[in-house]
């Protein structure tokens, strides 16, 4: 009879790299379990089953973490928001508004972002490589600029002229040298290739590093409240603690020392076992940007409490105000030469780049133990490497254009014009927030959201509790209704008790973003009307 060792020997080559011999193995594996484990597996087998036809896997037997994650940004109001897009092509004029307009989630593309150029084509010229052959190369002269081309050759080079091959498993070596070059640039301190893992998205790396740092039930992580509903969703994944600390709205959304003393101090005593802290800066979905004196203060407190660093920090190019410029979490631990260690997250998907469907990120690795490193590397093997074309956009991302370029005037004008845009819809979408009875919202210092504060009519909050309803999702579900304006209540990133809130992006085009602030208005107003006489 076969050993454990056997099997886990085996499940290691497929991890290491020999996929087809090891399956072949494992299948020999299955063919030579003796008698005694077979009548056991059929026993199993016949104990997991019902009645004859009946489903094996069913909303009762599947895994119960799943079954408890929640994902607000694609819960209930976006599920509406489809059904009623199908019902405007299907039955035009049946609604009161004649599009949707998908303010829930920070999808630029989708609402109208143009692409960047010079990533286009460096990404078509790769997936049709015989554009550069010799036989096409004049006429692709006569459509693509030098740079452009000679990107493409470059990074083709990486990948054996072959995109659709699998890559390293960390990602490709030369884009990790052009992110950590990106990364030393940005701080002025040393950042090195082999601590940067590439991924498909920032939150596939967010969700592995949970993944690492999880080890039983009790283990628990800091999140901040109001928080990205991925964390909140990834540790109910994987069955672990979230131990949240809220965030000033007062002070612009930054983070009191004292909250987080507190909240650890709460957690540990109850037996959590308090291993991490997660910030997103650029906050989101409060659009707050943290100061460094204040990014120096939590990297303090994880020295003192000896907590792990995870950085969300996919805004940074998000910026909208002078007063609190971006400051990364590695420049700071670096000036303060601290041990605390420390993952830090970015992504195509934001930014001026906004490339969501092409999935593409990494993390950096800040003094982690060289024994996790490797078994990072496995956990990262186990998935065999990340989107290609995404590695290939992060590439762009980190080293863009540069004066000279055939492509440089046109890169800066396109990423100028989106990123101005930006900002004056961020300071619009909060001026018209603030300007409504029963609304306050602070200005959207960064990222892509304004999360203003609604203060709800008692009646009104009676009608949603005895409907079973959160009031704020009710809130936003008459919105929606009434004026095809998808936003995510508060309730959904969590926030203070006893408030309420909605995230908005600001991502509507800018010569319709008048007409959705008036629908909104008209919305908000009108169930004031509504409500007030109530009170």
């Amino acid at each position: 009879m076969l050993s454990l060792l056997a099997v886990n020997r085996a499940a290691r080559t497929i991890v290491t790299g020999y996929p087809a011999r090891a399956c072949t193995m494992l299948r020999s594996l299955s063919t030579t379990v003796g008698p005694k484990q077979g009548a056991h597996a059929n026993v199993a087998s016949a104990a997991t089953g019902t009645a004859d036809g009946a489903k094996v896997l069913t909303i009762d037997s599947m895994n119960p973490n799943i079954r408890e994650m929640e994902y607000a940004v694609r819960g209930a109001i976006p599920i509406r928001a489809e059904k009623l897009r199908e019902q405007l092509k299907t039955h035009p004029g049946s609604l009161p508004f004649k599009q949707i307009t998908a303010c829930n989630i920070g999808n630029p593309q989708q609402l109208e972002q143009k692409p960047l150029t010079f990533l286009r084509q460096v990404s078509a010229l790769m997936e049709y490589t015989d554009l550069l052959s010799p036989q096409m190369i004049d006429t692709t002269r006569k459509l693509f600029p030098e740079d452009a081309i000679e990107r493409a050759r470059r990074n083709l080079s990486y990948v054996g002229n072959a995109v659709g091959a699998y890559t390293q498993s960390l990602g490709i070596y030369e884009v990790r040298q052009d992110v950590a070059r990106f990364i030393e640039e940005r701080d002025g301190f040393p950042s090195s290739p082999d601590n940067i893992c590439l991924t498909s998205g920032a939150s596939g790396a967010v969700e592995r590093v949970i993944d690492m740092l999880v080890s039983s039930p009790d283990v628990g992580i800091m999140i901040p409240i109001p928080q990205y509903p991925l964390y909140t969703a990834t540790l109910a994944h994987v069955n672990a603690q979230a131990v949240p600390y809220y965030l000033q709205e007062d002070k612009d959304w930054q983070l009191s020392i004292g909250d987080l003393e507190h909240s650890l101090a709460e957690a540990r005593a109850k037996g959590t076992d308090v291993r991490a802290l997660v910030v997103i800066n650029p906050g989101n979905p409060t659009g707050g940007c943290l100061l460094e004196s204040n990014i120096a203060e939590i990297v303090r407190f994880c020295e003192r409490h000896r907590l792990v660093i995870m950085a969300d920090e996919v805004y940074q190019a998000n910026i909208y105000t002078e007063t609190n410029p971006f400051v990364s979490f590695k420049k700071v631990v670096a000036q303060l030469g601290s041990d605390v260690e420390l993952f830090s997250f970015h992504s195509i998907s934001k930014g001026m780049v906004g490339e969501c469907g092409r999935r593409g990120g990494y993390y950096e690795a800040v003094n982690i133990d060289e024994k996790v490193m490797e078994q990072l590397l496995k956990l990262a093997s186990v998935s065999l490497c990340p989107n290609v074309q995404g590695q290939m956009a992060v590439d762009i991302l980190v080293n863009p254009p540069r004066p000279g370029d055939a492509s440089y005037a046109q890169y800066k004008t396109e990423v100028g014009d989106i990123y101005q845009s930006m900002k004056r819809r961020a300071k619009k979408l909060a001026k018209a927030f603030n300007s409504l009875p029963n609304m306050s919202c602070n200005d959207a210092q960064g990222a892509m959201y304004c999360f203003p504060r609604v203060e709800l009519p008692q009646a009104f909050i009676d009608e949603a509790k005895a409907k079973g309803q959160q009031p704020d999702l009710l809130y936003c579900m008459q919105m929606l209704e009434e004026t095809g304006i998808s936003v995510v209540p508060g309730s959904g990133f969590g926030q203070y008790p006893d408030t309420f809130h909605f995230r908005s992006t600001f991502l509507p085009p800018e010569n319709l973003f008048d007409d959705f602030i008036d629908g909104f208005k008209r919305f908000h107003l009108g169930f004031i009307a509504r409500y007030l006489p109530k009170i």
